[in-house]
């Protein structure tokens, strides 16, 4: 019985400590997330007041959507952590409680056979009719034995009642904070159906404005285009610079720093939400049309500074037809692009190290005044996705 006891308490006990980490770190997430919310609130904030329905507005309520499901998923998964640990520790109380009635049984039931024994005959009387000195000796010893065995039942009951109280009170606290965290998921769920109809909402509204949104999705690939010559332009120049075409000493080293720091550069701005990924994707507007990203678009609110993501050199600062101007850095052989700025505060041949500001990102007041920055690396010619080279976030 004993042994049931031990084991109930340390399979609890392990079990519960692993699902308390597990879920600790489920709730970091979930603040995680939920900050980021907030964030693109303020973003969107704007939006609500003046009721502006733009395709970069759609883009970063999709962002905060995806964060919205991120948080249920995390909230979900808390819930059925914190199930499963209600569980265990109902099953431990029920067994520990099954365990104390049974030591309790048969610690009075002992205790009652001692006394009936003792008082038919007693304890000198029981050693002193010993045969010879060892017998006594020995019947000594057991009746120390015995006494010392009653002790320790009595500390295991009273260590066995601490513990169903310690675990009892446990189990009220998570069972209180399943409700909440249930309460919780639910006002997330209707947050979420409130921000799909206003999604569904600014779909409708952007669908009826096709040929501006074709118009200027093709000023978009025009200004891509700008840039992939430009990129071109100064990898050529950099190429006629450096002897036989390779790099300097120097250039290499920063090359290979910039390499290995492949997943932990800092974002080149002090923060935002992507809302515009690398690759081929399909439109979220227009059907079966498609755009090409050869970087990713970061929005934030206004008043927003770019920063250089690794120490390097300004190769070119450009400005481009419809892309206000653009900050091209040289790291080796790796370029880090950034398009859409105003005000720069560099200049063509200057040093810059990790995180330098470069300049202030155009605040468009047709998207009321949010910022929103092109952000592109380059392998030589080749154009890398962004989002696998700076921190997550």
């Amino acid at each position: 019985m004993k042994i049931w006891i031990f084991i109930t308490v340390f399979f609890s006990i392990g079990a519960f400590n692993v699902n308390a980490q597990t879920r600790s770190e489920l709730e970091e997430q979930r603040k995680k997330a939920m900050d980021e919310i907030n964030y693109v609130d303020n973003i969107l904030k704007t939006t609500e007041k003046e009721k502006t329905e733009s395709l970069q507005s759609l883009r970063v309520l999709n962002n905060k959507l995806n964060l919205r499901e991120s948080v249920l998923k995390g909230m979900s998964d808390e819930i059925e952590l914190l199930s499963l640990r209600v569980d265990l520790y109902k099953t431990a109380v029920d067994m520990m409680e099954s365990d104390l009635v049974a030591l309790k049984n048969d610690y009075e039931k002992s205790i009652l056979n001692s006394y009936k024994l003792k008082k038919a005959y007693p304890d000198i009387v029981y050693i002193m009719s010993a045969k010879d000195f060892n017998q006594g000796y020995k019947r000594i010893k057991y009746l120390q034995q015995v006494t010392e065995y009653r002790r320790m039942e009595s500390e295991i009951i009273k260590d066995l009642k601490r513990e169903i109280e310690e675990t009892n009170e446990i189990l009220e606290s998570d069972l209180k904070s399943l409700s909440e965290l249930r309460q919780k998921e639910e006002q997330q769920r209707n947050m979420i159906r409130g921000e799909q109809t206003r999604e569904q909402k600014i779909l409708r509204s952007l669908r009826n404005r096709e040929n501006q949104l074709k118009k200027e999705l093709e000023e978009k690939m025009k200004v891509i285009k700008r840039i992939e010559r430009e990129i071109a332009r100064v990898i050529e120049e950099e190429r006629r610079k450096s002897a036989g075409g390779t790099l300097t000493p120097e250039q290499q080293l920063i090359g290979e720093n910039f390499s290995d720091n492949k997943g932990r550069l800092p974002w080149p701005v002090d923060r935002g939400v992507i809302t515009s990924h690398f690759g081929t994707h399909p439109h979220p507007v227009l059907k079966y049309v498609t755009e090409e990203n050869i970087g990713i678009e970061i929005t934030s609110e206004e008043n927003t500074m770019a920063r250089s993501v690794f120490n390097g050199e300004v190769s070119a600062i450009s400005t481009i037809q419809g892309g206000n101007m653009t900050v091209i850095i040289k790291h080796g052989k790796y370029l880090s692009v950034y398009n859409n700025l105003v005000n720069v505060r560099v200049k063509k041949g200057d040093k810059v190290d990790t995180k330098q500001i470069l300049g202030e990102i155009y605040k468009n007041p047709k998207e009321n005044n949010n910022c929103t920055l092109n952000f592109m690396i380059f392998e030589d010619r080749n154009p890398q996705d962004p989002e696998l080279w700076i921190t997550k976030i």
